[in-house]
């Protein structure tokens, strides 16, 4: 079956894409830009943008020989133009009801378990799928709860992994009894290669679960034995706290953190009294325990450090924020009495030095902020290591007296530039 995928590259989208490809289906991926992802060399790649690809007429044209669609496609913040609205509901209303006019009856939706009032990730998803079940197709949403994956992790299932992994200690919302029903991504991807596989499966809504309800610090312990490490001192976060830091994420933050995912959590995520006889009946599935999983995946360090840098990461980029505004200040506050001097006697004109000065405390000033913002970041980042490198050679050059400084003003510039490496070189970290 000739099968597209929209947001075949994201975490639950791939997971899918690998078990129809395993399954013999042909996939083709619609994602932003159309880009090969060296994951599935030979499948082919079509560009989509869910933000703005509102129109069937968007639609019609990459439908051309297609016999089912999946849509993945989701996003757990707005950001500009992807609104809950657009990638949510209008976007794959749009592709459904071009698979009507190309006569495609097969769409299956991939949504998401929980309640409404936990805020618009949930509420969105729902309207769409609500538009979906109107329209005269075959169609099939499935509703995953707490998605996970030894191979990896995105947004919520990040931020989870990372807690686990905390040194010492291991922070709990409350005394962490929220309920779980965790279920593998290769499960979900099971799921769809099932409901290919089943055409009588049609014109229901499938809770995707894991076998067993477990609560929160449950779920973190496991990920944290498989991690490796030691067993944690608890440490009972006040739900007062857990509000407070929710509420600072919503407002300055771009991962998971914020009031949707603590809301769900409140909640728990657990599917309906039936929900797993219904995917046995339905699609034949048994889906394996948490402990199953990883115990066939046993963890490597790549695990750990992407689990202890997922926190570190943000406050190196902060300190490096905040270094480069503080030069900023520095460089415009220090009195042109103290700037001319310390050009004397070498090759560059006191009045070029003070010029300079100015001019590399406003870009000091401007890349700071940006960075704060994390607007086009891995730009500002190359940016802030070319102005390093350039200082270091300059300065280096002009002042080589600079490099013996007893406290090293010249040499704290080369780990500056590992540490700007690195935060580029790890700039897709979900």
């Amino acid at each position: 079956m000739r099968v597209m995928v929209v947001g075949a590259y994201g975490f639950i989208g791939a997971h899918i894409v690998a078990a129809l490809t395993a399954a013999g289906h042909e996939v083709t991926c619609a994602v932003r830009g159309a880009r090969i992802d060296s994951r599935f060399p030979g499948l082919k790649a079509i560009a989509c943008d869910m933000a703005r690809d509102t129109r069937v007429s968007d639609w019609l044209p990459r439908l051309e020989h297609i016999d089912a669609v999946v849509n993945c496609a989701g996003i757990l913040r707005e950001d500009g133009a992807n609104t809950f609205r657009a990638v949510h509901e209008d976007a794959p209303l749009a592709l459904f009801r071009a698979c009507e006019q190309r006569g495609i009856r097969r769409a299956i939706q991939i949504s998401a378990l929980g309640d409404p009032a936990d805020g618009e990730f949930i509420a969105s998803k729902h309207r769409g799928d609500a538009a979906l079940s109107k329209l005269a197709l075959d169609w099939l949403i499935l509703r995953p709860s707490l998605v996970y994956s030894a191979y990896g992790s995105y947004g919520g299932t990040s931020l989870l992994r990372a807690l686990a992994s905390l040194p010492w200690v291991l922070p709990l919302p409350g005394k962490g009894e929220q309920p779980l029903q965790p279920v593998s991504a290769n499960d979900v991807g099971a799921a769809v290669a099932a409901a290919l596989a089943t055409p009588a499966c049609a014109r229901q809504v499938i809770e995707v679960v894991g076998p067993q309800v477990m609560p929160l610090r449950d779920y973190l312990l496991a990920w944290r034995h498989w991690f490796g490490f030691a067993t944690p001192r608890i440490w009972n976060v006040s739900p007062v706290w857990v509000r407070i830091a929710a509420a600072i994420g919503e407002r300055i933050g771009r991962g998971p953190l914020g009031q949707t995912i603590s809301r769900m959590l409140d909640r728990g995520s657990v599917g309906s009294v039936g929900a797993l006889a219904q995917m046995r009946d339905s699609l034949g599935l048994a889906p394996q325990p948490l402990a199953q999983v990883l115990r066939a995946s046993p963890s490597h360090v790549q695990d750990r450090w992407h689990a202890r840098l997922y926190f570190l990461l943000p406050l190196l980029r902060v300190s490096v924020a905040l270094l480069w505004l503080g030069s900023g200040i520095v460089g415009w506050w220090l009195p042109e009495t103290d700037v001319v001097p310390a050009a004397s006697g070498h090759a560059i004109a006191p009045h070029l030095a003070l010029w300079l000065a100015r001019t590399t405390a406003t870009a000091d000033l401007l890349l700071g902020a940006l960075c704060l913002l994390r607007w086009h970041w891995r730009w500002v980042l190359s940016l802030m290591l070319a102005m390093l490198l350039g200082y270091t050679v300059g300065i280096g050059t002009l002042w080589p007296a600079h490099w013996l400084d007893p406290f090293g003003g010249l040499l704290k510039n080369l780990p500056l530039i590992v540490a700007l490496t690195m935060l580029i070189a790890t700039d897709e970290r979900r």
